[in-house]
This record gives structure tokens, C-alpha cells and sequence, in this order.
């Protein structure tokens, strides 16, 4: 049986680190805390451990993987260009609860799944998961959950849903504790997915919040103006229509949100984000084929 380390015991934080960050570098699956839920870990620039990390959790390529970063400098190495707006809603946000979905750097050697182009980006607001991130760079990360279940909100119970699929489990306490939980769902503290590639560099466009999470729609109002936000339930504005084509976590999904995960695609990416897969998946899609997603 896998072990889970317990990094309130200091010596067991500095064994379970280390083993975290050789499992990293061999490919392997780690599983860490994060501010919203627990994630699944992955070498966002492996192929074979992403896909080892979509397998764990029964997921297709269509539905990637958020990317967590260890710091909003990273934002610009991996996205492809980041408006104003963005650079205002991470100020404000990050680290904490919110995966951004924007167009990927066309250099970057990786394969996410079926990104179209996208990446779902979040810096997670946890000691544990911010010190692995310094160490190994850019992780995809999807919510420690078998799709379909809820997101795991302990290490407990990423293990009892993905056993020895993972080899490393980081056990941070309880997550989300920080946040009120008005996601999608009852109990809901995944990240907020945002998609930016309905904004054009000149600020023309519109964001659109396609995962409701731990981040209200209002207090992103208050940052960027309720004008330059689609309307909440509904289609994409024309402005977003023909946007770029996007996918990335969870976040957070997905940060999948995340593309996400996000869509966290939530990870989720999305994700985050270390989020809900499905939305970040969903968050993924090009702006004029994309649905509201329905959060696993």
C-alpha cells in the first residue's frame, strides 16, 4: 500500500518531498494539497506521465490537465501573450483560487491531451504545493479524484480512489478549509476557471467564466469591470466568438481549467483545479464550440 506522509511531522515533510520530486522527475504521479482541492501531479512536459496521470483517473486526452505554476513570472513563459486584464486578475487572485485559460506558447515541447492551442494556468496558495513547484517547474495538475467522484479534499481520500496508481501522497490536511464553498456543486472549493481567449491584446473581447468557484463572479467584476465579463448562464458574446482556440488545465479546470485544470480545469487545468476535469476540458474548447461543463 502506498504511503501517505503526514508534512506536519517535519521529518516526514523532508522524506515525502524528496520521494515527490524523484517521482516527478521518473514520470510518476504525486499527490498534494493544494488551497482548493488535493491534485494529482504530473511532469507537465512528460507526454507519458501526463498520459499516466489521464489513465489514473480514467480520462480521455480530450479532457486535459491544468497546469499549477509556482509564480505569476511564469505566466509569461508559458502563455502566449497575457492581456492586461489577466495580468490585473492574478495580481489580485493569485496565489489562491483562480485557473486562466489563455492561448499557449507555440515553442512549448509538451502534450497536454487535445489543448487546442490553450493552457489553463494557476498558482495554488499552499506552502507544500508552491515548494514542490519550485523544485520542478510547471506541473499538470487534475483534481485527485477518479472521474465522476467528488474532489478529494484530503489525502485520504485520493488514496482510496487512486491507490497504487500514485506514488507519492503528501498529506497537507484537510483543503479548501480557507474558502467559502459556493462552487458548482454542494461543498464546492474548486477554483474558478476563467477563459481569456475571447480578449484580444488591445482589450477588446470578453473574459468568460466558464467553472463557478471559490472566486465570485463579483469580486472579478470588481477587478476588471462587469463590462469586459460575458454574460453569466449564457452563449459567448459575439466579441468571443472566433477567439483563440484553448485548452489547458486543473487549473485547478484542471487549471481543466487549468486546462484546468482547469478547468480544477482545475486542473483545473482548471486543475485549477487540481479542479474538475470535465471543466476544464470543457474550458478548453474553442470559444464558438464551447458548453457550459458539467463538473465530474
Amino acid at each position: 500500500m502506498t504511503l501517505i506522509h503526514d508534512c506536519s511531522v517535519e521529518s516526514e515533510l523532508l522524506a515525502g518531498m524528496r520521494l515527490a520530486r524523484r517521482a516527478i522527475g521518473s514520470g510518476e504521479l504525486v499527490v498534494i494539497p493544494t488551497d482548493t482541492v488535493y491534485g494529482v501531479a504530473a511532469d507537465a512536459f512528460s507526454a507519458a506521465a501526463v498520459q499516466r496521470l489521464l489513465d489514473a483517473k480514467g480520462r480521455e486526452r480530450t479532457s486535459p490537465p491544468p497546469v499549477l505554476v509556482p509564480g505569476i513570472p511564469t505566466l509569461d513563459a508559458l502563455a502566449a501573450e497575457v492581456p492586461d486584464a489577466v495580468r490585473s486578475l492574478v495580481a489580485e487572485f493569485w496565489p489562491g483560487g483562480l485557473t486562466v485559460i489563455l492561448r499557449a506558447q507555440p515553442s512549448l515541447h509538451w502534450d497536454l491531451g487535445e489543448t487546442r492551442g490553450t493552457v489553463a494556468l494557476r498558482m495554488p496558495d499552499h506552502r507544500i504545493a508552491l515548494e514542490l513547484l519550485s523544485e520542478t517547474g510547471p506541473l499538470a495538475v487534475s483534481s485527485a479524484n477518479l472521474s465522476g467522484m467528488p474532489s478529494a479534499t484530503t489525502a485520504a481520500d485520493a488514496a482510496d480512489m487512486l491507490g497504487d496508481r500514485v506514488s507519492v501522497y503528501l498529506d497537507g490536511g484537510a483543503a479548501g478549509t480557507g474558502y467559502e464553498a459556493i462552487g458548482e456543486r454542494p461543498g464546492d472549493t474548486s477554483s474558478t476557471i476563467v477563459d481569456a481567449t475571447g480578449l484580444a491584446a488591445d482589450g477588446t473581447g470578453v473574459l468568460r467564466i466558464v467553472r463557478a468557484g471559490v472566486i465570485s463572479r463579483e469580486r472579478i467584476a470588481a477587478v476588471v469591470g462587469e463590462e469586459l465579463l460575458a454574460p453569466a448562464g449564457g452563449a459567448p458574446t459575439a466579441a468571443a466568438v472566433g477567439g483563440p482556440t484553448a485548452d489547458a488545465p486543473e487549473g485547478e479546470s484542471e487549471a481543466s481549467a487549468a486546462g484546468a485544470p482547469a478547468a480544477e480545469a482545475e486542473p483545473e487545468a482548471s486543475v485549477d483545479d487540481s479542479e474538475t476535469e470535465a471543466s476544464a476540458a470543457a474550458a478548453h474548447a474553442p470559444s464558438e464550440q464551447r458548453t457550459d461543463p458539467a463538473a465530474s
